[in-house]
């Protein structure tokens, strides 16, 4: 049998995710979570061997969970179950560790083989969105993404500074250089954009 954790903030979409995997026989879910810090408290309690997980979730996305497993349980695949086919969301979720990622219409027999295949080690991800996240590279660092994050949720200079442990010229560097690099007009229109983009 193959242990299962899905990890969903939709309570009926999560239901409906869980249910199907249950009919497979070789699949168990044990574990519904409706956030990725929920997720992280079970699997710490008792380790799945496979994590499907939403990325946009409160409290904990899809991708920190993928990147704090990668640290702390590596053994666990992960698969990324998604609505949003953006490119720069998956390659984020490769860098992460992220074994397979799919969009939310795929068909329940093949979201079961595909869980089948990672959990063997392979990897699975959905044909539209493979070509493309190689063409849309990230043109933000780090520190510009983590700038940028914060100040799209309207956060002041100082308050960005004080957060990231950096002085206030330093974050307005930052936030000039991602303006700059997304040929954006101000802050809030650039956060828009590597949002838009999967790149926050």
């Amino acid at each position: 049998m193959i242990r299962v954790l899905v990890a969903e903030d939709q309570a009926m979409v999560l239901g409906a995710l869980a249910a199907l995997l249950d009919m497979e026989q070789d699949l168990d879910v044990i574990g519904r979570a409706a956030d990725g810090a929920q997720a992280r408290t079970m699997i710490e309690n008792d380790p799945p061997d496979v994590v499907l997980t939403d990325i946009e979730m409160p409290n904990m996305s899809g991708l920190d969970l993928a990147e704090w497993l990668r640290k702390h349980q590596p053994k666990i695949r992960v698969i990324i179950v998604t609505t949003f086919a953006r490119p720069g969301y998956l390659r984020r979720a490769l860098d992460a560790g992220v074994r397979g990622y799919l969009l939310k219409d795929t068909p329940a027999e093949q979201l079961a083989q595909a869980i089948r295949n990672v959990h063997r080690g392979g990897r699975e991800v959905a044909a539209e969105l493979a070509a493309e996240a190689w063409a849309a590279d990230n043109p933000l660092t780090s520190r510009e993404r983590q700038a940028l994050g914060l100040a799209g949720e309207g956060l002041s200079n100082a308050a960005i500074g004080e957060q990231l442990h950096l002085s206030e010229g330093t974050v307005r560097n930052y936030l000039s250089e991602a303006i700059g690099k997304l040929e954006a007009s101000n802050r809030i229109e650039a956060a828009r954009i590597a949002r838009r983009n999967g790149w926050l």
